[in-house]
């Protein structure tokens, strides 16, 4: 084996090492939190020295954000490639939610992404940061393929894409609330829901009344 083949053969596997441990990390991250992630227990997750671990990263602080933005990648390839492929407007969206959806009910542990919502919503510093810049991340990309629905004539004219994003998020956190206690109805409540909302901002509905202002 040629030098430059022997970096690439050992380029590779350290890449396939990285990749193990950041789905198990995630895998932990989903069952106790991403504050629960340690070097030590993935360590013993993975059946790893320490030091084995260490080389992969350089702490736990970074263990953590690679592991969450591992999971950001998943979801991205998971949920938003597929969904990127089908026409713009609702039928893009409604790939976007169906794959939501399975992603959310192929994790039964739980949302890595929920999870550090909740675990660093109070606490400010920079893995604060990191959680609140990616969530936006994700409303935005949710709030233009909205947009593009209105653009195209699929949702009523004068439609508040923050709104219907926003929307859509809650329901969805509905869902992973449901599936604990309602199983079995959980994803028909959620696909319900979701096509409630669409037909209320479809292009032939008439436009909601707005409170009036104070």
């Amino acid at each position: 084996m040629t030098p430059s083949a022997a970096i690439a053969a050992a380029t590779a596997k350290g890449a396939s090492t990285r990749g193990m441990l950041l789905e198990r990390a995630c895998g932990m991250a989903a069952r106790v939190g991403l504050e629960g992630v340690t070097i030590g227990e993935l360590a013993s997750a993975a059946g790893m020295s320490k030091s084995g671990v260490f080389a992969h990263f350089g702490s736990r602080e970074d263990l953590v954000r690679q592991t969450l933005d591992w999971a950001a990648e998943q979801f991205i390839a998971q949920v938003m490639a597929p969904s990127m492929r089908q026409p713009r407007g609702l039928p893009r969206l409604h790939a976007i939610v169906e794959a939501w959806i399975g992603w959310i009910m192929a994790h039964p542990d739980g949302c890595v992404f929920l999870g550090a919502s909740f675990e660093y919503d109070g606490r400010p510093g920079p893995m604060r940061d990191h959680v609140a810049t990616m969530m936006q991340s994700w409303r935005t990309a949710l709030e233009r393929a909205v947009a593009l629905a209105v653009e195209q004539g699929h949702l009523r004219a004068g439609t508040d894409p923050a709104l219907v994003a926003f929307q859509l998020d809650a329901l969805m956190q509905g869902l992973h609330h449901a599936r604990l206690h309602q199983p079995q109805a959980a994803q028909d409540l959620a696909r319900r829901a979701v096509a409630d909302l669409f037909a209320r901002y479809t292009a032939d509905a008439p436009a909601p009344a707005h409170p009036p202002q104070p």
